[in-house]
């Protein structure tokens, strides 16, 4: 409810009013400018009720520091998961084995040798069954070590390629090494 009082301007071009029906309630503890007068009681800790906004920056920082930690743990949990995979990865592709005409062909040699054949010993026109025994075993080797030679040969590129691109594992790489290794010796 609004009274209608009257207005004094004062000479300094202010103004002042004169209002009967001043509000029961109100407070009259600032001075006409808006700060409040210290001749009371009252303390800097009254004045003063908000929280520090530096209270607001430590809390805001700390929750930015564990939403960082957690999710640099979780990036690390899934490297780890993914480097486990590759790690894990063998070279079951390439863990090769000589066929047995391979054993084979060394049974026969041997039993040529305890019946008295030696390498490069030259019989004539015809050959000695010792001689005879060992190039048979040694052609069927040869045609049993045909499939394992061109496998090799098929995958050294793509493999060469992978290893050069860093996209394949050490393991692979190292199992595919060996495997040619010895597919080298037997040729």
């Amino acid at each position: 409810m609004s009274t209608t009082g009257e207005a004094t301007v004062n000479p300094d071009g202010s103004t002042t009013f004169d209002d009967a029906g001043a509000d029961a309630n109100f407070d009259n503890t600032t001075d006409g400018s808006g700060i409040p007068n210290m001749d009371e009681e009252t303390t800097a800790e009254e004045i003063i009720k908000g929280t520090d906004p530096a209270l607001y920056l430590a809390i805001a920082v700390v929750c930015f520091a564990v939403i960082f930690v957690f999710i640099q743990i979780r990036k690390k949990r899934k490297s780890d998961e993914i480097d486990s995979f590759f790690s894990n990865l063998d070279g079951d592709k390439f863990n090769l084995q000589l066929p047995g005409s391979v054993d084979e062909y060394y049974e026969v040699k041997e039993k040529c040798e305890k019946a008295g054949w030696e390498p490069g010993q030259s019989s004539g026109a015809q050959p000695s069954p010792h001689h005879r025994a060992l190039a048979q075993a040694l052609m069927k080797r040869c045609i049993d070590d045909i499939p394992i030679v061109t496998h090799i040969q098929r995958e050294s590129p793509g493999m060469n390629k992978l290893y050069s691109q860093s996209m394949c594992s050490v393991k692979q790489w190292k199992s595919y090494q060996a495997a040619e290794a010895m597919v080298s010796a037997e040729v």
